[in-house]
């Protein structure tokens, strides 16, 4: 043990040359009668990394070997023989294995992936209350630009309009002086995400709405802006745009489950009448 232990450490003390040294010759590590070939080690490391980070990955790489094989040396030698036969997990694992491979094969040949907008508006109206909302969605469009921006009042007036040619026009005008400017106002966004964009909180956010908009300056003396389209808020059902892939998600997982079911019926069933499966 002492003699293993020791050779062990000299091992990991070696892996510390440099990746030249490491990667000359065939060979580039060895731990008892296990090599490590250079070939093998080149497939790790990705074609155009810097050879700083290629000495990196090297040495991780054979570290990691290392300490595997030394570690499986260790198992062999100190655990029994009943704590090494592991053929039955391998036999569970197996099983299981091939069960969900058939499964997914049988799922996968049946399974109607098209989920219709009036499925998911059926869903939506008999399941109300799994959509109530913790936090509000929002609709908007929201800029950072200097606070003292000439341009700030032209943009504050075509942000919030409602003419399409306004809100081209205030995407324009931002493009060339705002230091960022998103047009959300056709799709919901989490409150924390425009929160996130305005450096605060959401709550912090829907409480200081005043006339649609919402704004805040930070450090830097720029104006974090927002014009809120629309809101709903926390306690109300979201809307169905903004539920439509968490909807669809939800129709095909009960189509696998109906289908799962329906696999194991129909094995038992089949199984019972041929009397492939008998109960005494």
């Amino acid at each position: 043990m002492v003699a293993l232990g020791a050779s062990s450490c000299k091992l990991v003390e070696g892996l510390s040359d440099t990746a030249a040294e490491l990667t000359r010759g065939e060979v580039v590590a060895r731990v008892g009668r296990h090599r490590l070939h250079k070939a093998e080690l080149l497939k790790f490391i990705p074609a155009g990394v810097s050879p700083e980070d290629s000495a990196g990955l090297a040495q991780g790489y054979i570290k990691a070997w290392a300490e595997e094989l030394l570690m499986l040396e260790m198992a062999q030698e100190q655990l029994s023989k009943q704590q090494k036969d592991v053929s039955a997990e391998l036999e569970e694992y197996r099983r299981s294995l091939l069960k969900y491979r058939y499964e997914q094969l049988y799922i996968n040949q049946r399974l109607d992936t098209l989920v219709t907008e009036e499925e998911i508006s059926s869903y939506y109206k008999e399941n109300p209350d799994k959509f109530k909302l913790d936090r509000p969605v929002i609709k908007s469009r929201y800029l950072i630009i200097p606070a003292d921006s000439r341009s700030l009042k032209t943009l504050r007036a075509k942000m919030s309009s409602e003419d399409d040619s306004d809100a081209l026009e205030a995407d324009s005008l931002a493009f060339t002086v705002a230091i960022k400017y998103v047009d959300s106002s056709d799709s919901w966004m989490d409150a924390i995400t425009l929160a996130q964009e305005l450096g605060t909180d959401w709550r912090t956010l829907t409480s200081s709405i005043k006339n649609s908009f919402s704004e805040f300056t930070d450090d830097a003396g720029n104006l974090h802006l927002a014009y809120i389209v629309e809101m709903v808020p926390a306690g109300k059902p979201a809307p169905v745009e903004y539920c439509r892939e968490r909807i669809k998600d939800i129709i095909l997982s009960t189509r696998k489950h109906t289908l799962e079911t329906s696999l194991e019926k129909t094995l038992m069933e089949d199984a019972l009448e041929s009397k492939k499966f008998v109960i005494y």
